[in-house]
């Protein structure tokens, strides 16, 4: 490209543009040139071949503008420009002069000097009507315009956003022989859903003409979010950035798992990568699963609406391009099946972590007053009881709980049992009218097991444990454990469980014992036949008059090594 070409049509299209509402030259038109000029220097040239990131403030137009070759053969080219936020107004122009008219335009210097007459400005008016705009467009989807370029043009490309400042990308290729930076949709890019479930939906979609060709290159990644579909995934990034949240960018989205942030989890599972961004209205979770084109998301709530968004992108490039979203509404949940407790009968229930809403147990009254227990096994448990629809109880529990409510005979109680955490709770449940006799043994005041460092050698420990004012029943235990087992066996600890889940081989012995002085209501124990420098867990059990057993806290001791 000669450097006349190149400067020649900008300069004459400054003065066009400007001159198309003089009448004559005055001291303000000429200033009115100047700035004018100015502000066209510094418009911006649009790359061929490259995909440009615009910014646009709100009411003020921004231009881009590219010129072709004179001695070109006329060629095709395409301009995609993907709003990534509110609707932008956007529009192609295109200038054609003739030879003789590029050689005037050395016209707008003497504008500038002063020395312009009336016809000059006549012949450059003249020149303005030959700027016409080619396409216009209005809106937030991606659009792309095919064009034939013509010998002797300046193309202009005009963006302004009304709404707010926002940002938009903008690719200009003249290049049709190697290939394409946007992977290709096909002539169908519906995503269909082929199944839904209580917490998955199927979905499946028509292979891109991209992925079929550059297997290596090409990968389909999945939008999920509660919100609206995306027209493209820098309008989904923008939207997790404006979520509301005072650090936006580190919650964009991004395709590289390198560039994770604190409120990004990233799931890597059977070739598939998930990233979810935690955000102020909810999750927003993209899976990119290869070269798939079916695909089931998994651990949805139900009855919930989600939108679903297919998006093609080139691992080479990270240009991307958009299926059709589309939605769907999970099945709702079958009501839980409600248990009936029995007077005196123990239940325990297993609560699957948060996925496994509410386990329900009712109780119709027989008495006036009745006594529900509660005995934390693991993890934490939330209880709700409504008698006949209202609430009466609602709290954590914690160790044993002892809630007493007071009604009428036939009442019904509802219990709700809900876990807290994301892995598995368990909690014990029973229910009497009998507040004179408490379903779980009289407790003391602590459940620690206190070990003797001065008194262990290296074939026995010496522990000691709190008892109560009630004859009840000790039963000890021990374990052999290996040093990386010690962290597991205190985490996986289940209060709950009784010596009927130990092995015969782990007793040590039981025993009775009570004191009316709660002072001296201690017992110790010394544990032989013991190996050196070997670690032992030591479980107690207290079982009372009811044959309800509760576990003390495990307690980890180690043989002395050499004595």
């Amino acid at each position: 490209m000669s450097c006349v070409w190149f400067y020649l049509p900008l300069c004459l299209l400054a003065a066009a543009c400007l001159c198309h509402s003089l009448k004559a030259p005055t001291a303000s038109s000429q200033q009115n040139f100047k700035s004018g000029l100015f502000n066209f220097y510094h418009s911006l040239i649009l790359a061929d071949g490259k995909e440009t990131t615009v910014h646009l403030l709100k009411d003020i137009p921004k231009r881009y503008y590219f010129v072709l070759e004179e001695d070109r053969a006329p060629v095709p080219f395409t301009i995609t420009v993907t709003p990534c936020d509110v609707p932008i107004e956007w529009s192609i122009l295109v200038h054609r002069a003739s030879a003789n008219l590029l050689g005037k335009a050395a016209q707008g210097l003497r504008f500038l000097a002063g020395d312009l007459d009336t016809q000059d400005v006549s012949r450059i008016q003249k020149a303005t009507s030959m700027v016409t705009t080619i396409f216009s467009y209005k809106g937030n989807s991606v659009e792309t315009y095919v064009g034939m370029s013509s010998q002797s043009a300046l193309y202009i490309l005009e963006f302004l956003s009304t709404e707010r400042d926002t940002h938009i990308t903008v690719y200009l290729t003249t290049d049709t022989t190697s290939g394409h930076l946007y992977p290709e949709l096909p002539l169908d890019p519906r995503i269909d859903v082929i199944g839904i479930g209580h917490t998955t939906v199927t979905l499946t979609w028509k292979h891109s003409p991209s992925a079929l060709q550059h297997r290596d290159n090409i990968q389909y990644c999945l939008l999920v979010n509660e919100k609206h579909n995306y027209k493209s995934l820098c309008a989904a990034e923008t939207a997790i950035r404006f979520s509301g949240m005072k650090t936006p960018r580190n919650l964009a989205l991004s395709l590289s798992p390198y560039l994770l942030e604190p409120q990004q989890v990233m799931i890597l599972s059977n070739s598939e990568l998930s990233i979810i961004n935690k955000v102020h209205s909810g999750e927003v979770r993209q899976i990119c699963m290869g070269t798939k084109n079916t695909y089931t998301v998994p651990s949805l709530s139900p009855n919930t609406q989600y939108y679903f968004d297919v998006f093609v992108v080139n691992l080479l490039t990270n240009a991307s391009a958009a299926y059709t979203g589309t939605f769907a509404r999970t099945l709702e949940e079958p009501e839980p099946k409600v248990m009936k407790l029995k007077d005196g009968k123990a239940v325990q229930v297993v609560l699957e972590g948060k996925k496994q809403k509410l386990y329900s147990l009712q109780y119709q009254a027989r008495h006036k007053k009745v006594q529900f227990a509660f005995q934390l096994c693991r993890g934490q448990v939330q209880v709700d009881i409504t008698k006949n629809g209202k609430t009466v109880a609602s709290e954590n529990i914690l160790g044993l709980r002892y809630l007493s409510l007071k009604g009428k005979p036939l009442d019904v109680y509802l219990v709700q049992l809900k876990s807290t955490e994301e892995s598995s709770s368990a909690v014990k449940v029973q229910v009497s009218p009998h507040y004179h006799k408490p379903l779980f043994p009289l407790l003391p005041e602590s459940l620690k097991i206190k070990s003797f460092s001065k008194l262990r050698t290296c074939n026995s420990v010496t522990i000691a444990w709190l008892g109560t004012q009630e004859q009840s029943k000790y039963c000890v235990y021990k374990k052999r454990i290996e040093e990386d087992q010690v962290w597991m066996e205190l985490q996986n600890t289940d209060t709950c469980s009784g010596p009927e889940s130990r092995r015969k081989s782990e007793k040590v012995l039981c025993k009775y014992f009570y004191d009316i002085n709660l002072q001296r209501a201690v017992t110790t124990e010394t544990i032989k036949g013991l190996d050196a420098g070997t670690l032992y867990l030591f479980d107690i059990y207290l079982i009372g008059p009811s044959g309800i057993p509760v576990r003390y806290h495990s307690k980890v001791v180690k043989t002395r090594k050499k004595c």
